[in-house]
């Protein structure tokens, strides 16, 4: 039955089918396999699409889609870059510093590594090349960094998990906030060995003036974040209500204070929010399906005795389990793998004693490096499209940087408290 859940799954992505209905498709085939709707009842699986969109947790996903299209539509990005230079940009490898520094502001405000990608990679990768930065250079910094944006607060793919294993999603933003700065300052020591190599341009640090006048054009910007994770962390509001003010609040500054698109842009990036919220809730619909007949037929149980064949050690585990994600990662997306995928792990590690957030954020942190590996790395095809170079290119550009990435999951693995240090200080 495994192999009917995962066999005809990669079959249908593989005609390309749309992911939503590969997944419906793939439902109706064990259904059938099963006996058909007579042991199944019809009336039970529209009950569990309906079940799998039915969470006020999940309006959460498509406020944070509309925050981060408004700003990517507005000047925000723009301000936050250039803060960046004033604040690290006088370093050795400078500009590699300020796309990381970029990336980790703006993962605080957007969820995912293609809104960071599409939206400060062209600003960043234009910079660099202009001071003279190698192409691979660039392209490659660029790729890396984007992958802060599903692990640095808020993530979409973790109001996913959190809704699917019914844990905290408040607990998980704030569990990915310290690997993920963690993770920024390994990619920038990186970046500082590399250029020891390079002949890279060497930036004189700006006045204090500039410093602080770039600080107060992006101050009203880089409140985002801070109003979010300050909003859960405090109790003031729950996740939902944090995208919902994250919002309203680009909207403000981006139609109202700095004035930098008009009402009907605002209609369009609405629109488009719509529409890609309309996707991820499809997803969502027939992931919860899938995640039903998994329990139903018993495949978490029978993955939990083959791995404790293995090894009962949860360290074992984790690494077998992590190691799968990155290879998962390459072949499906972020949010579907997580969709998939957490209905049959969670049992697993809950049995074995792990903390299913700190699985959750690692989780993530290690599908996440498929947005930038071969075949079917998102950012990877934005980069291309930016670029104008070809696929392989890019992908030779960015995979050197993929490796804090790795330190970052194995650090993580042995040392949880990374992870549940801070969810832990809000229970």
């Amino acid at each position: 039955m495994l192999g009917i859940f995962v066999g005809v799954l990669i079959i249908f992505f593989m005609l390309g089918i749309p992911v939503a209905f590969a997944i419906g498709y793939t439902c109706l085939a064990v259904i059938i396999a099963k006996g058909g709707f007579t042991d199944l009842s019809f009336d039970l699986f529209a009950l569990h699409m309906m079940e799998g969109v039915n969470s006020f947790p999940l309006l959460s996903a498509s406020f944070f889609v509309l925050a981060a299209n408004v700003m990517n539509s507005s000047a925000i990005t723009d301000r936050i870059f250039n803060f960046a230079i004033a604040l690290v940009g006088h370093l050795r490898g400078g500009l590699g510093h300020v796309n990381v520094v970029a990336s980790m502001l703006f993962a605080g405000m957007s969820g995912t590594a293609v809104a960071d990608a599409a939206g400060l990679g062209s600003i960043e990768i234009k910079a660099m090349r202009d001071a003279g930065y190698p192409m691979r250079l660039s392209v490659g910094i660029t790729g890396a960094s984007s992958i802060l944006g599903p692990i640095i607060p808020p993530s979409i793919a973790m109001i996913f998990y959190g809704w699917l294993a019914n844990v905290s999603i408040g607990e998980l933003f704030v569990g990915g906030f310290l690997p993920g700065i963690i993770l920024g300052f390994l990619m920038m020591g990186q970046i500082y060995f590399v250029s020891l190599k390079l002949r890279l341009p060497l930036t004189p640090r700006p006045p204090v003036k500039v410093m602080l006048t770039s600080f107060q054009r992006a101050f009203l910007s880089l409140l985002t974040p801070v109003i979010i994770i300050g909003g859960i962390y405090s109790g003031l509001f729950s996740p939902t209500e944090s995208g919902a003010v994250a919002s309203v609040y680009a909207i403000i500054l981006g139609l109202f204070i700095y004035k930098s698109i008009t009402g009907r842009d605002l209609v369009k990036v609405i629109r488009e929010s719509v529409e890609f919220t309309g996707i991820l809730m499809l997803i969502m619909a027939f992931s919860a399906v899938y995640g039903w007949l998994l329990v139903n037929v018993k495949i978490p149980q029978m993955v939990a005795a083959e791995l404790t064949k293995i090894s009962s050690d949860p360290l074992v585990i984790l690494f077998l389990i992590n190691g799968f994600f990155i290879l998962v990662g390459c072949f499906m997306s972020v949010l579907v793998a997580v969709n998939i995928l957490t209905p049959i792990l969670v049992p697993v590690v809950k049995s074995l004693g792990v903390d299913p957030i700190h699985f959750g954020v690692l989780m993530v942190i290690s599908l996440s490096m498929g947005v930038c590996t071969p075949p079917f790395g998102n950012v990877l095809f934005v980069l291309a499209a930016i670029t104008k170079q070809s696929f392989q290119e890019v992908t030779r550009s960015v995979l050197p940087y993929l490796i804090p990435i790795l330190i970052i999951i194995v650090l993580a693995i042995f040392f949880p408290q990374i992870i549940t240090f801070l969810p832990r200080l809000m229970r």
